[in-house]
């Protein structure tokens, strides 16, 4: 006959979570600002009135498949919230917290602001990943190969860039001002879980202005198990500013580079790095020879 009070714990179905993040680049592509937000699901059948909101942010391992989880893009139906949330280290995870109790109906999205920075330094790159294989063209026997350039915006997740908070897994989209003071949708990309301190690199897409050709143009063999290539990659652009271009290529079995026209480094044992300026309105070729022992 005495009352009791009686606490229910577990695993609940169809509440979900998960983190966007919206970069607004500058004109002149040295610095952007980033706001980051928690969009919350809720499907369960149930509302949640006046609750504490915690959240746990890392790869929890799970027996069961996980729950799919709604669209990021989902209309929210109710205004963001703008209170920060507070974060901590928990076990191997982060834990975020809002700072004051909040509501959300069932069947419906909701958005809390995360983390934000102002004026976060960045870097554009533009790169060209060499083909495993591009020995000839086989459609066009003396034809170039062309290759796309990517587009890339790099930034430090660290307190001297403005940000320095660990960063759930989430989509990024890009957005930059166009000249007449409008904001354009430039891509997005989709980050895993970031710490403090790391860096992070965003592919926006594929430069419409900046083109790439290559060409093998010799092969000697040199000996029993060793032979010679040459190759020449040529980089166009049609901006009406500089870029340099960053030109990796594959190179198998034991390599030698015997001679290049352009600054390059050893990035990895079958992998070699070119850095090559090309002028506004510009075409810059890229030669090197390696000789390979297999």
């Amino acid at each position: 006959p005495a009352k009791q009070r009686v606490e229910a714990s577990y695993l609940a179905t169809k509440l979900a979570w998960n983190a966007d993040y919206v970069l607004t680049v500058g004109r002149e592509d040295k610095a952007g600002d980033v706001d980051g937000w928690v969009t919350l699901t809720n499907n369960s059948g149930t509302a949640f009135r006046n609750a504490r909101l915690q959240l746990v942010a890392g790869d929890l391992n799970r027996v069961r498949h996980e729950v799919r989880r709604m669209r990021a893009d989902a209309a929210a139906s109710a205004a963001p919230v703008q209170e920060k949330m507070a974060q901590e280290s928990f076990s191997d995870y982060h834990l975020y917290t809002l700072g004051r109790r909040t509501s959300i109906n069932n069947a419906e999205t909701k958005q809390v602001s995360m983390l934000s920075g102002t004026g976060v330094p960045l870097t554009k790159r533009y790169i060209v990943e060499g083909q495993a294989f591009y020995y000839h063209n086989a459609r066009h026997p003396g034809a170039p190969m062309k290759d796309v350039v990517q587009v890339y915006y790099q930034l430090r997740n660290d307190q001297a860039s403005g940000l320095g908070a660990p960063m759930p897994s989430g989509t990024v989209r890009v957005y930059q001002a166009d000249s007449r003071g409008g904001v354009q949708f430039v891509g997005e990309d989709r980050i895993g879980h970031t710490p403090k301190d790391e860096t992070i690199k965003l592919k926006i897409g594929n430069a419409f202005d900046v083109v790439c050709e290559r060409n093998q143009t010799d092969f000697r063999k040199v000996g029993p198990s060793s032979h010679e290539v040459e190759y020449e990659i040529t980089l166009r652009n049609h901006k009406a500013s500089a870029v340099t271009v960053e030109v990796n290529e594959p190179i198998g079995g034991t390599w030698r580079m015997l001679s290049s026209s352009h600054q390059w480094q050893k990035t990895a044992a079958w992998a070699s790095q070119f850095t090559v300026p090309v002028a506004a309105n510009g075409t810059a070729v890229l030669k090197y020879r390696a000789r390979i022992v297999y």
